[in-house]
C-alpha cells in the first residue's frame, strides 16, 4: 500500500512487529501488516494504537486487525482487534512507522527544486521573481505565485488560488480558490517528540495538510502536516496572521480564526466557530460548532456547540463575567 508522499517499504509481519518491539503476541503469527493507521482510518490490514481512554468509543469501532496498547487499554479494542501490549504505545507506534516509512522523520530542503522558468508551469501562472518549484508538483490554472516563494516536493495546487512572497509549501493538497499570503509555512513536520536527555526522539509524520477551497491563510501562519492522520482547514475557514495549527488538528467550514491563536495537536475544531486574538487551545479537545471563543482565552476541555467561552481556564461567558463583575 503506497502513501502519497512518503516512500512505502511495507508490508511488515505481526512477528517482525513484535521482534521490533521486544514485545510477545499470543500467538505466532506471520500474518503481514500492509499500513500503520489511526483508530478511524485503520482496515483489517492495519495496524492501529490506543494510547489514552480518550478514544476508548472510537477504539471499540476500529477495524484494525491489530492495536499497539496497554493492559489497562486492550479492553476497550473490539474482538476482532488483536492487542499487542507495549510499555509506551507512542513511542512503539513511531518505531513502528519509522521502519514502515522511513523518510518521513526528517525535512531537510528539497535540494532538487527548479526555478520556475525551467518548467512547464511558466506558461499557466503568473509568478514573482526566484520562484522555486519541486518534484511531484501539480498546478492548477490562474494561479499567482509571489517573489521569492518555494513550493516544495509533494504539492497539488487547484485552480484560481494566489500564494503570496516568501512562502514555503510542501506535503500538501490546496484546492480551488485558496489564498496564501506572505511569509507561510505550510506542510512542515509538527513538534511531535519523546524527551530524552541523550537524545530526543522524533515522531515520523506521515500525514498531510489539506486546504479545502475558499480558504485564507494570513501572513505568517504555520499549519504543520499530520502526524498519523492528515491536518485539515475546511471550506471557507479565514485564518489571520501568525496563526499556528499544530499535527492532525481539524477545523470545520466557514470558521473565522483572529491573529496569534494557537491550536495544539489533535483537536478538531468544528463549524461556524468564531476564535479571537490571542486565545490558545490545548491538544486533544474538541470544541463544538458554532463556538465562540474569546481573545486571550485558554481553552483545556471540550467546549459544546452554541457555547462562547472565554478566561483562563476558558468557561461559560456568563459565568465568567459573573464572576468578574
Amino acid at each position: 500500500m503506497s502513501h502519497p508522499f512518503f516512500t512505502y517499504y511495507g508490508p511488515i509481519s505481526v512477528n517482525k512487529i513484535s521482534e521490533l518491539l521486544n514485545t510477545k503476541i499470543d500467538i505466532t503469527s506471520n500474518v503481514e501488516i500492509t499500513d500503520i493507521k489511526d483508530l478511524s482510518n485503520a482496515d483489517q490490514n492495519s495496524l492501529t494504537f490506543l494510547h489514552s481512554n480518550r478514544y476508548k468509543e472510537v477504539a471499540k469501532l476500529t477495524k484494525a486487525s491489530y492495536c499497539l496498547t496497554t493492559h489497562l487499554l486492550k479492553d476497550y479494542l473490539p474482538k476482532t482487534c488483536r492487542a499487542i501490549i507495549v510499555e509506551n504505545v507512542l513511542i512503539a507506534t513511531s518505531i513502528i512507522t519509522s521502519k514502515i516509512y522511513p523518510n518521513s522523520i526528517e525535512d531537510e530542503f528539497d535540494a532538487n527544486v527548479k526555478n520556475i522558468e525551467q518548467t512547464n508551469f511558466k506558461n499557466n501562472i503568473k509568478y514573482g521573481k526566484n520562484v522555486l518549484i519541486g518534484a511531484n508538483v501539480d498546478i492548477g490554472s490562474n494561479c499567482l505565485i509571489g517573489h521569492n516563494t518555494i513550493i516544495e516536493k509533494n504539492v497539488k495546487i487547484g485552480n484560481n488560488c494566489k500564494i503570496g512572497s516568501n512562502t514555503i509549501i510542501r506535503n500538501s493538497f490546496i484546492k480551488n480558490n485558496v489564498s496564501i499570503l506572505d511569509n507561510c509555512v505550510i506542510g512542515k513536520k509538527g513538534f511531535g517528540f519523546f524527551p530524552n536527555k541523550i537524545n530526543n526522539l522524533r515522531y515520523p509524520h506521515i500525514g498531510i495538510v489539506i486546504i479545502n477551497e475558499s480558504c485564507e491563510i494570513g501572513c505568517g501562519a504555520t499549519i504543520d502536516r499530520g502526524s498519523m492522520s492528515n491536518t485539515e482547514i475546511g471550506k471557507n475557514t479565514f485564518l489571520d496572521n501568525q496563526v499556528h495549527i499544530a499535527h492532525n488538528v481539524k477545523i470545520g467550514e466557514n470558521s473565522i480564526i483572529a491573529g496569534q491563536v494557537g491550536i495544539a495537536g489533535s483537536s478538531i475544531i468544528g463549524k461556524n466557530v468564531r476564535i479571537g486574538g490571542q486565545a490558545g487551545i490545548s491538544g486533544h479537545l474538541k470544541i463544538g460548532d458554532n463556538a465562540d471563543i474569546a481573545g486571550g482565552s485558554g481553552v483545556i476541555k471540550d467546549v459544546p456547540n452554541n457555547t462562547k467561552v472565554m478566561g483562563y481556564p476558558a468557561k461559560n461567558i456568563r459565568e465568567f463575567l459573573r464572576e468578574n463583575k
